[in-house]
């Protein structure tokens, strides 16, 4: 088949792209690289079923030839990270909910089915420690906060699609992922795991960002784009639902950080920095984020198959490697 991919040069997108090339696809890229990165696809990039387009995916005119390409397609474009939604709240909004649009317009125009990459954010801040289900209600602290902007965005992607779907019939299956990670992903916008990797690799103090008791459940990047591909694969099954993606690996991010520092053999110092301190006021941390991933096991028989040492293992490798060969940059220069 013929895939797109919106923001295929980013963490979860490039290795989207690697899975659906080895499965014989001919797959576009569609990326404006200001989070991604054109060297997440270096082990493709001689590929010759692989296509990248470095355009926005709020351009229509380009995004309508690429749909029009397309057997289906996968919008994985967006703003990412707590530190985007703090820096660049209007640029947060425009990408998430206008890109959206423009995205769902050209695939009704062709009438091509499309997933839309949602987020767990979109369930607010729960305190229990209950698993969320796809029908588990948002909680959300005060209307003023300004973290509630990316989560308000991506809940309207959600809306919006289930609106084409409603109205015009549009083949549209919905993701809420929960804290993919692995190789290739940057702490340069708040991700914990690398940077909590990146720190210990070179004794730097790793930061916890309050108490740490707050807790997180991770999900290997190979899991999630493997769901990702097998969602589009039945669409009479999937096509106008919601599922979550993640792993039901629940950690503090305190004993996190402990992890990471046993497997690096990691001297590096923790100290606690409030939350405010890191991205200002208005911008509050959950307590709590653990899916229930029934639905889509149910639906697709999906699970994760990678724990949470395999997915530190990975980054902890990968960040190695990228070090040592920096090093060798800086020798060699």
């Amino acid at each position: 088949m013929n895939t797109l991919i919106t923001g295929g040069a980013g963490f979860i997108g490039s290795h989207l792209a690697e899975l659906l090339l080895a499965d014989g696809d001919d797959v576009y890229v569609l990326d404006d690289l200001s989070t991604g990165s054109l060297e997440n696809l270096e082990c493709a990039r001689d590929h010759p079923r692989l296509h990248v387009v470095v355009d926005s995916v709020l351009h229509p005119a380009i995004v309508n030839e690429l749909v029009n390409k397309a057997d289906v397609v996968y919008h994985l474009a967006a703003a990412v990270g707590v530190k985007t939604i703090v820096e660049y709240p209007v640029r947060t909004l425009e990408v998430n909910l206008e890109g959206t649009r423009i995205v769902l317009d050209a695939c009704c125009t062709f009438g091509r089915p499309v997933l839309i990459a949602s987020t767990s954010e979109v369930y607010g801040d729960h305190r229990t420690e209950e698993p969320l289900r796809e029908t588990s209600r948002r909680i959300y602290g005060a209307t003023t906060q300004k973290r509630w902007a990316y989560a308000d965005s991506k809940a309207m992607d959600e809306f919006l699609a289930l609106a084409y779907r409603e109205e015009h019939g549009l083949d549209a299956v919905i993701v809420r992922l929960f804290n993919t990670v692995g190789p290739r992903q940057t702490g340069r916008y708040g991700m914990v795991v690398p940077r909590f990797v990146g720190r210990a690799l070179h004794d730097e103090i790793i930061e916890i960002y309050g108490d740490g008791e707050q807790t997180r459940c991770f999900c290997h990047v190979s899991d999630t784009t493997r769901a990702l591909r097998d969602l589009m694969t039945d669409l009479g099954w999937t096509a106008g639902e919601i599922f979550n993606v993640g792993a039901p690996n629940r950690t503090s991010i305190l004993d996190l950080a402990h992890r990471v520092k046993e497997l690096t053999g990691s001297a590096s110092p923790m100290v606690h920095v409030p939350f405010e301190e890191v991205y200002g006021s208005g911008i509050d941390d959950m307590l709590h984020r653990v899916p229930c991933i029934d639905k889509v096991r149910r639906f697709i028989g999906w699970i994760p198959e990678r724990s949470l040492e395999d997915i530190l293992r990975d980054v902890i490798e990968y960040a190695g490697a990228r070090s040592r060969s920096e090093i060798r940059e800086e020798v060699t220069a």
